[in-house]
C-alpha cells in the first residue's frame, strides 16, 4: 500500500506532531484503498429526488437502457459465476483518483470469486513513481497480474480474455495503439466503463469504437443521458447498449464508519493535529484541488458565512474549513490562489489545507459536514458523497451531475447552484447547519440510512454482476468470438 500521507498545513505554516501512536497508525494502514476519494474522484446513486424512471433511455437508439439500481438481497457472492473466467482490465492511468481505484476494487471483487485478472495501465510516468509502484504491489499481492500496456503479451491476453474492461473514455486510445488491425476481434467482449462528464473527453479518436463494443457502463443517469446526447450530436455515433450502475461503499469503510470507538479515536487525533476543539464545526471538501472541484467558490462561501454570522450576531461554535487533497509540491497556480485568498481575508486560523492522502476515513470521522462543490456538470457520481453519508454526515452539494441522484435535498443534505450564483446559497446553507445542530444530525442519520438501503458494496456487486452476465452472453454468441 502506498505510504499514507497525513500532512496538515494552513497558510500560517502549522505542522502536525511528528510522532503518532503506533496503534493508531496500524488502524489507518488497515483501511482499504477503496476509502479514497476520487480525486476525482474520485472518488461518486440510486433513486434521486425526484427519482428517475426505470426505463431511463440512455442508448443512442430507441432502446431503453437497462438500469440496475435496486438492491437485490440474494446470494452473498453475486459474481461467483465469474470463477475461472479471464478478465483484462485496462486503465488510462494508475493514480490516487476515482477511476483507477474503482477499477482496482472491481479487480479485487473478481479475484475474491476466483477470476483470473490481468491489469494494464496505459499511461505511466517515465521515472519510477511511488504511488504507481505501491498500487501495483497491492494488486500483485491480491493475485492481479500486471502487464505492460504494449507488446505481444498484452495482445495475446486481450485475445484470450473472456471480458475486457476499458476504464474511462481515454482508455479507448489503447485499442488502435496496441491491437491495431485486431481491434474488431476484441470489440464484442469489451465493456466500456465511463466516468467522465467533461466535454474534452468527447473526441472521436478516443471513442470511435464505442458503438461496436459489448456494452457501456456508466455511474449515473445524468451522465448516461449526457453521453447519449453528446455522442449523437457532436460525434454522429451511437452509444452501445448502456447500463446505469450506481456504486457502493466498501466493507472496510463501512466497518470504520459503524465503529463508534474507531470514529472517536480518529476524530480526536485529526482534530488535535489540526488544533481545533471537539465542539468546533468543520466543513470539508475532500477532492483533488482543482478549479473544477470548486474549492475557490467554497472558500468564498465560507468567508461569506462568517460575515453573516458576525452581522446577525449569531452564537455558534468556531467554524473551520478543511480542504483535503492539497498538493503544494505541484505548485499549481490555482492552489496558490486559494492560499492567497485565505491570507487576504485573514482567515488562516480557520482554514486547513491537508495533503492528498490514500485514506480519507480519518477526515470523515473528524468533520461535521461534507461539501461537494464540483462545478460545471458536476460529478459523474462522486463516491466521496456516499462515503460521507456512511459517517452520518450531511452533504452540501451542487445541484448537478450524480450528486442529485445521491443527496435528497432537504433530507440528507442541501443543494445549491453551480458557479458564482451558488456562492451565497452555499454560505446560507453553511449557516443553517452551523446554527441547527439537530437538523445537521438528523440529515446525517438519514443519509446513513440511505447508504444502508442502496449504496453498499453488495448492492454494487449485484448491479455489476447483472451487466457482466449480459455482456459475456452476447460476446460468446458473437461471430468474431
Amino acid at each position: 500500500m502506498a505510504k499514507l500521507q497525513q500532512q496538515h498545513s494552513n497558510t500560517a505554516g502549522w505542522a502536525p506532531p511528528s510522532v503518532q501512536k503506533r496503534w493508531l497508525l496500524t488502524l489507518l494502514i488497515m483501511l482499504s484503498v477503496s476509502t479514497l476519494i476520487a480525486f476525482f474522484i474520485k472518488s461518486a446513486f440510486d433513486s434521486c429526488d425526484p427519482p428517475h424512471p426505470h426505463n431511463f433511455d440512455v442508448a443512442a437508439s430507441n432502446k431503453p437502457a437497462k438500469v440496475f439500481s435496486k438492491s437485490i438481497k440474494t446470494a452473498p457472492s453475486p459474481l461467483s459465476f465469474m470463477k475461472s473466467q479471464l478478465v483484462l482490465l485496462v486503465s488510462h492511468e494508475l493514480s490516487l483518483s476515482g477511476g483507477p481505484l474503482l477499477l482496482m476494487e472491481l479487480a479485487f471483487l473478481l479475484r475474491s470469486v476466483g477470476t483470473e485478472v490481468f491489469w494494464i495501465t496505459i499511461q505511466k510516468p517515465s521515472e519510477t513513481d511511488e504511488v504507481v509502484y505501491s498500487l501495483e504491489q497491492k494488486m500483485l499481492v491480491r493475485g492481479v497480474q500486471v502487464l505492460s500496456a504494449k507488446g505481444q503479451e498484452a495482445i495475446d491476453t486481450a485475445f484470450k480474455a473472456d471480458l475486457v474492461v476499458l476504464n474511462t473514455a481515454v482508455a479507448g486510445k489503447w485499442l488502435d495503439a496496441v491491437l491495431k488491425e485486431n481491434v474488431p476481434r476484441v470489440l464484442p467482449k469489451v465493456l466500456w466503463w465511463i466516468h467522465e462528464m467533461r466535454g474534452h473527453y468527447f473526441k472521436l479518436d478516443y471513442v470511435k469504437h464505442l458503438p461496436l463494443v459489448g456494452g457501456a457502463m456508466i455511474d449515473s443517469h445524468v451522465t448516461a443521458e449526457y453521453w447519449k446526447n453528446r455522442t449523437q450530436e457532436r460525434l454522429r455515433i451511437k452509444m452501445p447498449e448502456t447500463y446505469v450502475v450506481h456504486l457502493g461503499n466498501s466493507k472496510e469503510l463501512m466497518e470504520v464508519a459503524e465503529d463508534s470507538v474507531a470514529k472517536r479515536v480518529l476524530r480526536e487525533h485529526i482534530r488535535e493535529s489540526l488544533g481545533v476543539r471537539d465542539e468546533d464545526i468543520l466543513f470539508a471538501i475532500i477532492n483533488s484541488v482543482s478549479r473544477g472541484k470548486g474549492q475557490d467558490l467554497f472558500l468564498r462561501s465560507f468567508y461569506e458565512s462568517l460575515q453573516i454570522i458576525q452581522v446577525k450576531k449569531l452564537k455558534v461554535p468556531s467554524m473551520h474549513a478543511v480542504i483535503v487533497g492539497s498538493d503544494m509540491s505541484a505548485q499549481t497556480k490555482f492552489e496558490t490562489e486559494l492560499r492567497n485568498y485565505v491570507m487576504q481575508k485573514k482567515i488562516q486560523d480557520r482554514v486547513h489545507f491537508i495533503n492528498k492522502t490514500l485514506t480519507v476515513a480519518p477526515y470523515l470521522a473528524a468533520i461535521d459536514v461534507l461539501v461537494q462543490n464540483s462545478q460545471a456538470r458536476g460529478e459523474c457520481f462522486g463516491r466521496i458523497t456516499i462515503e460521507a453519508m456512511a459517517f452520518q454526515l450531511p452533504v452540501l452539494g451542487t445541484a448537478a451531475g450524480g450528486t442529485t441522484e445521491i443527496v435528497v435535498n432537504g433530507t440528507t443534505g442541501l443543494l445549491h447552484s453551480v458557479g458564482k450564483e451558488g456562492v451565497t446559497p452555499l454560505a446560507k446553507n453553511i449557516v443553517k447547519l452551523a446554527t441547527h445542530v439537530e437538523r445537521r444530525l438528523t440529515m446525517g442519520k438519514r443519509g446513513y440510512e440511505r447508504v444502508r438501503e442502496m449504496f453498499l458494496e453488495h448492492h454494487m456487486a449485484h448491479r455489476i454482476a447483472s451487466v457482466l452476465k449480459e455482456v459475456l452472453r452476447k460476446s460468446k454468441s458473437h461471430p468474431n468470438s
